[in-house]
């Protein structure tokens, strides 16, 4: 196990690598890194324990047929974005309708709940003057014969007027 201490570009050199790719791996594989006497940075590495291998450059013509998948692939999703669209321009339409009718719907149980508040008030006004005739009936019927005659009557009806005998509105016999 023989370690050395290499710049950043002795140490791509004997990698086959660019030195900004030999720091990249010094830092990746935590190597112990030391300032040199002339400035630069010294990396401590055993060659034998690295297992590097640079990625192959590409060559343009592979770039070529990735770009033309890649625009396929796009014309395909553009196609699609299209058909959604229209799906979502029908969705619209639909929903515009849907709303229509829920606030159609929505006024006329407004409606519907006012009239049913008017006959609900109707209706108990009416049972109060049911109950207060029930009660004023048992009452008349309770009393006897001669309670009915004496018992005072209401303020609305009026007694007929008191006449004299002198003025009597029969026409004399003679």
């Amino acid at each position: 196990m023989t370690t050395e201490s290499l710049t950043y570009s002795e140490l791509g050199d004997r990698l086959g690598s660019s030195p900004e790719a030999a720091r990249s791996l010094a830092r990746r594989l935590r190597l112990l890194r030391k300032p040199g006497n002339d400035g630069k940075v010294r990396v401590i590495v055993d060659l034998a324990e690295i297992h590097y291998k640079p990625v192959p450059a590409r060559s343009p013509d592979g770039r070529q047929a990735d770009n033309s998948a890649l625009n396929a692939r796009i014309e395909q999703l553009q196609a699609e974005l299209a058909r959604l669209e229209v799906e979502k321009n029908c969705l619209e339409a639909s929903v515009a309708g849907h709303r229509a009718d829920f606030e159609r719907e929505r006024d006329r149980c407004d409606k519907l709940m006012a009239e049913t508040l008017v006959l609900t008030k109707v209706a108990m006004s009416a049972r109060e003057n049911a109950a207060r005739l029930e009660g004023e009936m048992s009452a008349r019927r309770g009393r006897r014969w001669w309670g009915r005659l004496v018992a005072p009557r209401s303020a609305n009806a009026q007694r007929p007027a008191q006449t004299s005998v002198t003025a009597s509105p029969l026409p004399a016999r003679i």
